[in-house]
């Protein structure tokens, strides 16, 4: 077995010497200045033996011999601060690459693949030859570091890119919101929305610590009912009825439930609805005499918001939230959505404050300035 010999000079021994009393170094540079120290043949002190240096700083005796096989074989400075090895790194794509990459994954997919995937850009990128060869995991990075994730896909309503018919109608609503509550003239919102009927063919099993609850793939379909939602804003009141059905003569019967039942008082009622072709004042005239269907439309002034603009509608934003906190859980009868809603709408109310609506006519004007048309000379 080789010896080495650690002989150091003067000079070296101040060094670390300073090294193991100032303590402000890594842990492995202090360890290493102590073991060449006790190590040291040169006639400075008293050499210690290996077991020695081990026991004394609770390390093994072939860490020693490394640090004195550094010192011999390779030099001072590494045999202080050890042996560095170079990490080997996939080499980085350059800007134009990058750039290909980008346009490439923000193209259309190849026939036969719904989405693009890292392999699959891999794949392209090769087969296209602006690479020899390239890691999906590389193509990650490069994603990551522009921000892009083409395995995801976001669904929204998009309007048209430029149309005075949506402006007319999203500004009309946006003054809408502006106003101060009044309850002579109270400010509504409408919207209504589907939710299926689903049996439970095996009893769900409850949750328990460290087990999640169960529940069995197979269910029945038990229809669908309709719920109809009416936000007033300024007030934070809001009224839910389930129906069997979503169909012109339920809307006007909400309708009147709305004037008759819940703003009896008002002298007009302001509602913001969406556009759809069962939401207009003819309906009534087709489900009431003349002159209650006149009573009733004198009664309210009807707003619509734009076509593909639903999201101005407060009572859609209301919707989302009744669902999310109400109606995830399957449900297998209409009876039973009503208990729900009816618990739900009464604890919302309580709770809940008025809406406080940010989106105004400026806003719109800046932020949605492409929907805005050219004027004409």
């Amino acid at each position: 077995m080789i010896k080495y010999r650690v002989t150091l000079t003067k000079e070296e021994r101040d060094y670390l010497l300073n090294i193991a009393q100032k303590g402000k170094s890594k842990a492995q540079r202090i360890r290493n200045a102590i073991i060449l120290l006790n190590c040291d043949e040169g006639g400075f002190s008293d050499k210690k033996s290996n077991s020695a240096i081990a026991q004394m700083l609770f390390i093994n005796e072939r860490t020693i011999e490394r640090v004195k096989k550094l010192f011999v074989e390779e030099s001072f400075e590494m045999a202080l601060n050890g042996k560095t090895y170079e990490i080997s790194k996939a080499p980085k794509i350059d800007g134009e690459v990058e750039a290909k990459l980008v346009t490439l994954a923000c193209s259309e997919t190849p026939e036969g693949y719904a989405r693009w995937t890292l392999r699959l850009l891999a794949e392209k990128m090769i087969e296209l030859r602006y690479l020899d060869s390239i890691s999906h995991e590389t193509v990650r990075q490069g994603f990551k570091k522009n921000e892009l994730k083409p395995w995801k896909e976001k669904r929204f309503v998009i309007p048209a890119k430029s149309s005075s018919d949506f402006i007319y109608h999203m500004e009309q609503v946006l003054d809408i919101y502006k106003r101060p509550y009044n309850a002579s003239n109270p400010v509504i919102c409408s919207d209504e929305s589907p939710k299926q009927l689903i049996g439970e063919i095996r009893t769900p099993i409850p949750m328990e610590p460290s087990k999640e609850r169960k529940v069995d793939s197979e269910y029945v379909r038990n229809g669908v009912c309709n719920i109809f939602m009416m936000v007033e804003p300024l007030a934070g009141k809001r009224i839910v009825k389930v129906t069997g059905r979503r169909t012109k003569k339920d809307w006007a019967e909400w309708i009147k439930e709305i004037v008759d039942k819940h703003y009896s008082n008002a002298e007009l009622i302001t509602l913001i609805q969406d556009n759809l072709n069962t939401h207009k004042p003819a309906v009534l005239y087709e489900y009431f005499p003349p002159e209650e269907a006149k009573r009733l439309i004198d009664k309210i002034d009807f707003k619509y918001t734009p076509i593909h603009g639903s999201w101005l509608d407060i009572a859609e934003i209301e919707l989302n939230v009744l669902h999310g906190q109400c109606l995830k859980e399957r449900m297998e009868s209409k009876e039973q959505v009503k208990r729900a809603v009816n618990a739900w709408q009464i604890d919302r109310n309580n709770k809940s404050k008025g809406v406080n609506w940010q989106f105004t006519t400026d806003n719109a004007r800046i932020k949605l300035k492409r929907l805005y048309p050219t004027i004409l000379t």
